[in-house]
């Protein structure tokens, strides 16, 4: 299974979301990874975002390896699911890649989304001969969802904050904006790895 995570520079939330669910799937052994769609080349993640990240359980080696990088449309094809951190992230990804938006989610949206289905239904749609094509197709049956689940409440409900240069309340209301999608993410992903394939 591959993961991708999205951000502006890719110093920020995208690397943080994707050293938390590596940590929180490291037992399915499932590739995360995450890049930015501007900013630097090869740039440490905000000293912020690494004491966020260590806070919640990532090792600081891992922390601290993260250099950046800018999103390319051949990122785009192997993630069998790819979070952007806002709505405009996520418009650029359909730009780039546009058969891919069933596998393209905010991360908010991914939540919201798949918090309304149950754990069966998200089994029963786990279909597919290996876990990456499972998660694939888990995934295209929470987009599904889409017009049928009622919209966030607030006007950027589906968007993580940029904590970019802002203080560290800014940095950990961002943070505590991740932790439903992630949770979201690790469920669907167990199930998708646990599902059986077909005979």
């Amino acid at each position: 299974m591959e993961i991708l995570t999205v951000c502006t520079g890719n110093i920020c939330r995208s690397p943080l979301a994707a050293l938390l669910l590596s940590t929180r799937l490291a037992d399915l052994g499932v590739d995360v990874s995450s890049a930015g769609v501007r900013g630097l080349a090869s740039a440490p993640m905000t000293p912020e975002a690494i004491d966020l990240a260590l806070e919640r359980g990532v090792g600081e080696a891992d922390a601290d390896a993260h250099r950046s990088r800018f999103l390319t449309e051949g990122m785009l094809v192997a993630p069998d699911l790819i979070l952007a951190m806002t709505r405009d992230h996520r418009r650029m990804i359909a730009e780039l890649a546009p058969s891919r938006l069933r596998a393209t989610f905010t991360l908010r949206e991914f939540a919201r989304l798949a918090a309304a289905m149950t754990d069966a239904e998200l089994t029963a749609s786990a279909v597919g001969a290996t876990d990456g094509a499972r998660l694939r197709a888990a995934a295209a049956a929470v987009a599904a969802n889409r017009g049928l689940v009622p919209p966030s409440d607030e006007p950027d409900g589906d968007d993580v904050i940029d904590p970019y240069r802002r203080d560290w309340e800014v940095y950990v209301r961002s943070a505590d904006q991740l932790a439903p999608g992630l949770e979201q993410v690790e469920r669907v992903v167990r199930l998708a790895s646990a599902a059986a394939p077909p005979a």
